[in-house]
């Protein structure tokens, strides 16, 4: 049965899917069936809104009705961007609890999953005015304060730590090289580097994996999710969003 890539996360996820498709297919080998829930401002427990765009929280998507109802193959899964609704100013105990909820999902399915840490070294690095106008040009709505961000970042750290451990999942930490001015994205000169390894062996020093051919890339582009609202109306379509040339495919939620 052809192997299963579940994909979890939001702007990161969204700016390197087509690194983390290739890495993934480069490290197994054969074709996959990717079921990925991503995009900007995506939150993991609630409704995100970017412009006129409006996402479920990754808990209510369709993903988890395709993966019981697909069930059976090999299924390996990252989380990332976990800390992304600290910026919508949500408590960490209610983003522990929707992690809780999408790690009992993934045991359910028998998957093997790796979560990525928050990247502390790098927003300790960065000067608050820095981090601050993130923030602003980001999540222009929501008003968390810096200095707060930070310490529901470092809590939310240690409980991601703490449920991957309980989890059996491996846990990932970000390189702060992968990072540029913008503390919140990983560089595009890094994503290669960092896709190959969050996807592919996880080995420290992974190569970058080759990357998709220019067709495979535009189909990635233009692929939708399958609900999701514009301007008020709902939008569906239909899934996979894409097949690569290998056969791959990839469903968006």
């Amino acid at each position: 049965m052809t192997p299963r890539l579940v994909l979890l996360g939001a702007s990161n996820l969204s700016l390197g899917l087509g690194c983390a498709v290739a890495a993934a297919r480069a490290d197994a080998g054969v074709p996959l069936e990717v079921l990925a829930a991503h995009g900007l401002g995506r939150s993991y427990g609630s409704e995100s809104r970017v412009g006129a765009r409006v996402l479920p929280g990754i808990l209510q998507c369709g993903l988890w009705d395709a993966l019981e109802r697909e069930g059976g193959s090999a299924c390996r899964a990252l989380l990332t961007d976990l800390g992304n609704d600290i910026l919508y100013g949500t408590e960490v105990g209610r983003i522990t609890g929707w992690l809780e909820q999408v790690l009992e999902r993934l045991s359910r399915q028998g998957a093997r999953v790796r979560v990525t840490r928050i990247p502390l070294a790098v927003l300790e690095r960065t000067p608050r005015w820095r981090l601050a106008l993130a923030r602003r040009v980001f999540f222009p709505a929501h008003r968390v304060t810096v200095a707060r961000a930070l310490e529901r970042a470092r809590e939310l750290d240690r409980e991601i730590a703490r449920l991957a451990t309980s989890a059996r999942a491996e846990l990932v930490a970000p390189e702060t090289s992968w990072y540029g001015i913008d503390p919140i994205h990983i560089a595009r000169r890094a994503r290669g580097e960092a896709w190959s390894r969050l996807c592919g062996s996880g080995a420290r020093a992974a190569a970058p994996a080759a990357g998709l051919s220019p067709f495979e890339r535009r189909l990635l582009r233009r692929a939708r999710p399958l609900r999701r609202r514009l301007l008020g109306r709902e939008l569906c379509a239909s899934q996979p969003a894409a097949r690569l040339l290998d056969g791959t495919t990839v469903s968006l939620y």
